[in-house]
């Protein structure tokens, strides 16, 4: 069997196995994240599960923090790179032959004709669609005031606690990835007061919803 395009979209924890216009997918809806308690090795183990069912193409998402100043909440963010601040890497011990090799180069991790598939997409549906990096931290805490000045500092436009090593995980395998951020925050040193769980829930159902418009359009484009 191949399959696609597997799709990673929502935090409800399921796994859902279906077609946008024809193309199947495999929806990873909720993911474990390393702050849990897991290592990054163990929090990607149903991705490297379905990865083995011959999936060529994966759609990451993720709610982020927004370290570019004029990034606003609800914007939706197409990655265009990563930078691994988390301290851990899913490929440390050893390393698993049949899904790549040792060493897997990383550069065009994002791959850049997706990019273009996804930016064509947000024209034609008029979702508005920032570029730009994301940067991974282990959590849970949220940054504080110098942390945010650093990471922009480094190179960041968003910030969260996932989708890195995920993506690794991918890359390993030879799967081409395509990866949006959904900005639930600003993450800026000069904002009031800081992030909120609840408040990061309402702005990613604003995010979500421009997302799957543009995914909607986007999914059977990947095929």
């Amino acid at each position: 069997m191949r399959v696609p395009v597997l799709a990673a979209i929502t935090p409800t924890g399921e796994l859902v196995v279906g077609a946008v216009r024809h193309t199947p997918m495999l929806i990873l809806s909720g993911r474990a994240h390393p702050y849990e308690g897991y290592s990054q090795r163990e929090a990607t183990l149903l991705l490297r599960a379905v990865l083995s069912l011959g999936v060529e193409t994966l759609v990451v998402t993720n709610a982020a923090g927004g370290l570019d100043p004029e990034y606003e909440p609800g914007d939706v963010m197409l990655i265009t790179d990563h930078i691994n601040l988390s301290g851990d890497n899913p490929l440390l011990g050893p390393n698993l032959e049949r899904f790549g090799p040792r060493f897997p180069p990383m550069t065009d991790a994002y791959d850049p004709a997706l990019r273009d598939a996804a930016l064509a997409s947000a024209e034609r549906t008029g979702v508005g669609l920032r570029r730009g990096v994301y940067l991974m931290l282990s959590g849970p805490s949220y940054e504080t005031r110098a942390e945010m000045r650093m990471l922009r500092t480094l190179g960041g436009d968003a910030v969260g606690m996932s989708t890195a090593h995920e993506v690794i995980v991918a890359r390993h395998a030879g799967v081409r990835v395509l990866g949006f951020s959904l900005v639930t925050n600003k993450a800026t040193d000069d904002v009031e007061t800081g992030a909120s769980h609840e408040e990061v829930i309402e702005m990613g159902r604003i995010g979500a919803r421009r997302l799957v418009t543009l995914l909607g359009d986007l999914l059977p484009q990947l095929a």
